[in-house]
């Protein structure tokens, strides 16, 4: 019994959420070989074959993998799932994008965003916005299964395992890459950050969310929202923190001037530590805090800058 991790890659280096989706893939038991579609993409390839857990690393290098089209993806992965009894990507945008594809054309159902592996065909996933779990076994023959990265831990490095290159599939021809805007930012990435400061409508403005900055930079925090800061224009999409939005977990979240809807809480409450700072005593947010501060976030947000340490 093996499986198959479609990996999420830029062509030079693996995306984090593969390393968890790996973690995933070696609960499942048996062996796991990781798909590398892309284009002059032995960097990444070398990448995936030093994490441990993985025995064999499958390269398809074409021009049509370079942007990780997903319906070129999707066929390469197909050409070759006959040899698996699990197939799993990250549940990020580009596994979401793939997996259905593949779950369609083998005929099975996809089990998504599973948190945890109970047996090779048994798993656990979240549901109404996280408030309740459920536990799925799949009765087919391939599982296809995506993996939300906050449930697992990241693979560790140390392994060192083959790397082989297989006959690239042929461009499916359905889309075409025409271009990517990419928001460049001295942060780290959201889903990627060990700290994250978030602000909610009670920030008030685009231009009060700048009190969080010095905050932000003291902790080398990424910067983040809820959904009710993005949807009144305070701040870019890609800041929203929530079931719509991106999915974290990390060591430390600082909750600034949000309520805690649960759209936003399915989304953060798995962080290892949760401060809360809200004038509401009675904030759904203080629900999960470990650490709550009631008051004006105006006065508490330079207060604890000026006492932070990085």
């Amino acid at each position: 019994m093996t499986a198959l991790v479609i990996a999420e890659h830029d062509n030079a280096s693996l995306k984090g959420s593969t390393l968890h989706t790996i973690t995933a893939a070696a609960q499942c038991g048996g062996e796991v070989h990781v798909l590398i579609a892309g284009a002059n993409c032995g960097a990444a390839a070398e990448a995936a074959a030093k994490i441990a857990g993985v025995t064999k690393v499958l390269v398809a290098d074409a021009a049509h993998f370079a942007e990780g089209l997903a319906e070129n993806v999707a066929e390469q992965a197909l050409a070759i799932a006959s040899a698996y009894a699990h197939i799993l990507a990250p549940a990020t945008a580009y596994g979401k994008n793939i997996l259905p594809r593949v779950a369609a054309k083998l005929d099975v159902g996809q089990v998504s965003e599973i948190t945890k592996v109970i047996s090779a065909d048994t798993f656990e996933r979240p549901f109404y916005a996280g408030n309740a779990i459920a536990t799925v076994q799949s009765a087919d023959p391939v599982k296809v299964i995506t993996v939300r990265t906050t449930g697992f831990d990241a693979a560790a490095t140390g392994g060192n395992a083959a790397v082989e290159t297989i006959a690239a599939a042929a461009d499916a021809g359905k889309s075409a890459f025409v271009s990517r805007e990419v928001a460049k930012s001295d942060r780290p990435e959201l889903t990627a950050a060990k700290v994250i400061v978030s602000g909610g409508r009670g920030m008030g403005s685009s231009d009060n969310f700048k009190i969080l900055e010095p905050l932000a930079d003291k902790l080398g925090a990424a910067m983040g929202a809820s959904r009710a800061a993005v949807d009144a224009g305070f701040v870019p999409n890609d800041w929203q923190v929530g079931q719509t939005g991106k999915i974290v977990a990390p060591q430390l979240y600082i909750a600034v001037g949000i309520s805690g809807a649960i759209q936003h809480l399915a989304g953060m409450k798995d962080s290892k530590t949760i401060v809360a700072i809200n004038k509401d005593p009675d904030a759904p947010i203080f629900s999960v805090a470990d650490y709550g501060i009631v008051g004006d976030l105006f006065e508490l947000v330079p207060q604890l800058t000026a006492t932070a340490e990085r």
